[in-house]
C-alpha cells in the first residue's frame, strides 16, 4: 500500500519505482529519503515496527528524552479539535539512563538513523543527556527547546540569547549533528533560527506545536488538566509552512519541516519552500504507516514529473514577479 499525493495505490515492488533518488543531506547527515517521524508521535520508534513500516523511513526521531524520568502531565492531556489534536503530554519518558540502556539498543536494530530528541530544564541537563545519547549511538540530536507543555518549555525558544546558550553548550560537548527544534509561538522565528545556527546548530526543525486551548462550556473549565496544550495536525499546516519559508529566506543550513503533514503533497509543499526533510506527526495516529506511504508518494511524484533527484526540488518556490 502506498500513497500517490492522496489516496491512489501503487505497487512498491515495481522496479521502475526505484528509478529516482530520494536521498537528502542534512548537513553532515545523509538520509535515504526525507521522511521521518515527529518526536512524541511515534513512541520511541520501536513499537510494532511491522505495523509502522519504520524501516522505510529516512530517520527515526525519538520521544524527547530528559535526564530524569518524567511521568508527564496529569490527565486529561489529549483532546481532538477540528482538523487537529491538542496535547499536553508533558515530555513523559523513561529518563536518559533507561533510554540508553534499554531503548537505544532496540532502535539501532531497526535500520534508519536514530535522531534522539533531547530536553531539559537547565542547560546542563541538555548537555548531559546529549553526551549520553550520542555515546549510545545517536546519528544526530534534536534539541527540543520548544515544548509548550512543561514549565520551562518555551523559556529557551522565545529568546535568541537563551536559545543560543543551549545550542552552544551542546555543540561544545558533542560531535554529531544537532538540530534545534523551534517554536512557532514567537514574534520572529527567523531571529531565533539565526541565533541557533550562529551558536553551532547544523540545522533547524520547524515547527513544534502552537499553543491552544479548549474549554468545556458546561463545566466552564479547560478540557486539558493543565489548561493549554500544543495543537498539531492539518489545521496548522499553512501556518507551519509560512514559518519554514521565513526560515529558508533568513538562514543558511538545512531545515526539517513539520506541522500537519499527512500526504506526499503536503511534504512537497515544505520541500519546495526550502525544507530538506520533513516530519510526520499527528497523521501517525490515524495511520501508523503514514510515513512509509509518503515516501512512496514522493517517489511516484518524481517519476511522473521526470525528476531524477528529490534534492532538485528543495527551495524551488517561484513567486509571481509582482510580489517578489
Amino acid at each position: 500500500m502506498s500513497e500517490n499525493l492522496g489516496q491512489n495505490e501503487t505497487n512498491r515492488d515495481d522496479p521502475s519505482k526505484r528509478a529516482v533518488d530520494l536521498s537528502v543531506g542534512l548537513g553532515p547527515l545523509r538520509l535515504e529519503n526525507p521522511v521521518m517521524c515527529a518526536s512524541g508521535t511515534f513512541g520511541y520508534g520501536d513499537e510494532l515496527p511491522v505495523l509502522t513500516e519504520v524501516a522505510a523511513l529516512g530517520a527515526i526521531v525519538t520521544k524527547t528524552v530528559t535526564v530524569e524520568p518524567r511521568a508527564g502531565n496529569p490527565p486529561p492531556r489529549l483532546c481532538e479539535t477540528p482538523a487537529g489534536l491538542l496535547n499536553s503530554i508533558g515530555l513523559q519518558n523513561v529518563g536518559c539512563a533507561v533510554f540508553v540502556a534499554d531503548v537505544m539498543p532496540r532502535l539501532l536494530k531497526l535500520g534508519p538513523p536514530v535522531i534522539v530528541s533531547v530536553g531539559g530544564r537547565e542547560v546542563h541537563e541538555y548537555v548531559r543527556c546529549s553526551v549520553a545519547t550520542e555515546a549510545a549511538g545517536a546519528a544526530a540530536l534534536e534539541i527540543n527547546i520548544s515544548c509548550p507543555n512543561v514549565a520551562s518549555g518555551l523559556e529557551f525558544s522565545r529568546n535568541p540569547q537563551e536559545a543560543a546558550k543551549v545550542i552552544s553548550a551542546v555543540r561544545r560537548a558533542v560531535k554529531q549533528p544537532i538540530f534545534a527544534k523551534l517554536s512557532p509561538n514567537v514574534t520572529d522565528i527567523a531571529e531565533i533560527g539565526k541565533a541557533c545556527m550562529d551558536a553551532g546548530a547544523d540545522g533547524l526543525a520547524a515547527v513544534n506545536t502552537f499553543v491552544g486551548m479548549v474549554v468545556d462550556p458546561d463545566r466552564r473549565q479547560p478540557v486539558l488538566r493543565r489548561g493549554t496544550g500544543g495543537i498539531s495536525g492539518p489545521a496548522i499546516r499553512p501556518l507551519a509552512l509560512a514559518k519554514v519559508w521565513d526560515l529558508a529566506r533568513a538562514v543558511k543550513g538545512p531545515l526539517i519541516g513539520a506541522g500537519g503533514i499527512a500526504t506526499a503533497r503536503d511534504a512537497l509543499e515544505f520541500i519546495i519552500v526550502g525544507a530538506s526533510a520533513v516530519q510526520v506527526g499527528t497523521a501517525n495516529f490515524r495511520d501508523a504507516a503514514r510515513g512509509a506511504r509518503i515516501v512512496e508518494g514522493l517517489r511516484d511524484h518524481l517519476l511522473r514529473q521526470r525528476i531524477s533527484r528529490l534534492e532538485e526540488l528543495i527551495g524551488t518556490l517561484e513567486l509571481p514577479p509582482a510580489v517578489q
